[in-house]
């Protein structure tokens, strides 16, 4: 019997505590008839097991305890151990068994075991690799997944929630990467009680970074077809075999093209609806088509919040459209940032307005009133934090940084997805 892989078709591959909530979802779906990817997930005790084997376990115990520095400097020690270690050979003897039986080239994704929970995604937090084809570069990626767990970035996310690095584990997917065609998100349940798409030509990474302006596909909640809005979507990320991924520039014609027909928009709202079934609650899901069709490659629980009634006279002044993520509505004062540098400019309760909305902004969210960009969509990994925290977020709204003056009172509407501004 295998101690540390796990397939995903196994019964035992929707256990959260051993593969992680992202891979027990994927594995409920799949055992539902929802089409899937497939593949292995490598186990929160093969992760155990390592850094057993690295001889960590007293650094373990001394970090909970250790002040601020002394974390720093242990979390640094820990991922160095992770990257340059040798695996542990008994981990290392099924990793390949499995390897060679997977579908090439693969994606690799992080599993922890407090990943995709209600209230705590720690969306794009973690690790992703995406066009693995050897054993080489599978090693390297799953040392690089457990390390993740111990980045700065992380460390903080999960301070914010009340967890440390310590305490936890990290499972690891490996599955094998889709040929897509066009991939994106959806929200099961928005504010206003409709389903929601978002489409992006390629691989899902454009969205999920924040990087262009996804095709915003509104459906009834009884699959119906309400809006399709064309995005701008001026690049896609395609897989290079043998070479991992790389962003291709897109056509104009094609960038503002639909990425989805009505019909297969519907589809995929029945999927959703069928998800949620499954897992019993709203949920976002991310989802790639390619010749064959679907394949939802996640799933998590979605928190829906009903929409916010502003203030009246917000509505005599200017404002622009964009992607609501789906929360909240409030006001302060604009802090247009053009880069990451300038972002201490930004105090508590200012509105940030800028270009890029990626993850790496999260830490950023606790003290703002309101986020607004000019690029990302509804299902980014940035939204998805913003829901979580309670932000009023409107992300791909166009010339946002031009256009909304620096020191201005703005308003954030995170359901409408509008931003106005004392003129």
């Amino acid at each position: 019997m295998r101690r540390f892989i796990v397939s995903l078709g196994e019964s035992v591959a929707a256990e959260a505590d051993r593969v992680g909530p992202k891979a027990a979802n994927l594995a409920a779906l799949a055992q539902a008839g929802l089409p899937t990817p497939g593949g292995f997930c490598v186990t929160a005790d093969a992760y155990r097991r390592q850094m057993a084997h690295l001889g960590a376990a007293e650094m373990l115990r001394d970090y909970a305890d250790a002040d601020a520095l002394r974390q720093r400097r242990l979390a640094v020690e820990i991922r160095l151990k992770l990257y340059q270690g040798d695996l542990a050979p008994e981990l290392l003897a099924e990793l390949g068994a499995a390897w060679r039986d997977q579908q090439k080239p693969a994606a690799v994704r992080s599993s922890a075991l407090i990943e995709d929970r209600a209230g705590a995604s720690f969306a794009g937090q973690f690790e992703s690799f995406l066009g693995i084809s050897d054993e080489t570069e599978l090693r390297t990626a799953l040392r690089a997944c457990w390390a993740a767990l111990w980045t700065t970035i992380a460390r903080r996310s999960l301070a914010q929630h009340g967890f440390v690095p310590a305490d936890t584990a990290m499972a690891v997917l490996v599955q094998p990467l889709i040929a897509a065609r066009a991939s994106g998100g959806g929200l099961s349940e928005t504010a206003d009680g409709h389903m929601l798409i978002s489409a992006t030509w390629g691989l899902g990474t454009a969205i999920a970074q924040g990087e262009v302006v996804p095709d915003r596909i509104v459906l009834s909640r009884a699959g119906f077809l309400r809006t399709m809005d064309s995005g701008r979507k001026r690049h896609r990320e395609t897989c290079v075999h043998g070479a991992g991924t790389a962003p291709q520039a897109v056509p104009d014609a094609l960038a503002r093209a639909p990425c989805l027909e009505a019909a297969q928009a519907t589809v995929l709202g029945r999927l959703m609806r069928k998800a949620e079934a499954v897992l019993g609650m709203p949920v976002e899901i991310e989802w790639a088509l390619d010749e064959t069709g679907f394949k939802l490659v996640q799933a998590r629980p979605l928190h829906v919040e009903r929409a916010t009634v502003p203030d009246e006279i917000w509505l005599k002044h200017p404002g622009l459209n964009g992607h609501p993520a789906g929360v909240g509505w409030g006001a302060g004062r604009a802090v247009v940032v053009n880069c990451e540098c300038e972002l201490a400019r930004v105090a508590p309760g200012d509105v940030l307005v800028t270009r890029v909305a990626g993850p790496a902004l999260s830490h950023i969210l606790p003290r703002v009133a309101g986020v607004v960009a000019e690029l990302g969509g509804s299902t980014s990994h940035l939204a998805s934090l913003a829901r979580e925290h309670g932000i009023p977020t409107v992300l791909g709204v166009l010339d946002a940084t031009r256009r909304i003056p620096d020191g201005a009172q703005v308003a954030v509407d995170g359901v409408a997805g509008i931003v106005r501004w004392l003129a």
